[in-house]
């Protein structure tokens, strides 16, 4: 089972690789495009209903930094005070 080699030339011609032009889409514009028509489909609110609900964003955050900023921190440092009187016998 010894295989021979020859330095002879082969005669067998590969064939020729074809390079093929298919365009390739952008996926950059594709997306892009697919974006926008996306978009067009959105029911957008009107500037009444987002005024309204900017204004109820704006009073619920003010409610709630005033609940965290006054009350939540006014006891938490009367119990963090509280503790460190007993511990350190202040």
């Amino acid at each position: 089972m010894t295989e021979e080699t020859t330095n002879e030339p082969t005669t067998e011609k590969k064939p020729k690789k074809v390079k093929e032009q298919k365009k390739q889409p952008n996926p950059i514009g594709r997306y892009l495009r697919e974006t926008r028509g996306e978009l067009r489909k959105v029911t957008w609110p009107t500037w009444d209903e987002t005024w309204r609900l900017t204004l109820i964003v704006l009073g619920v955050s003010a409610v709630t930094a005033i609940y965290l900023g006054l009350i939540l921190d006014t006891l938490f440092s009367r119990a963090v005070t509280g503790i460190l009187r007993l511990t350190l016998g202040i």
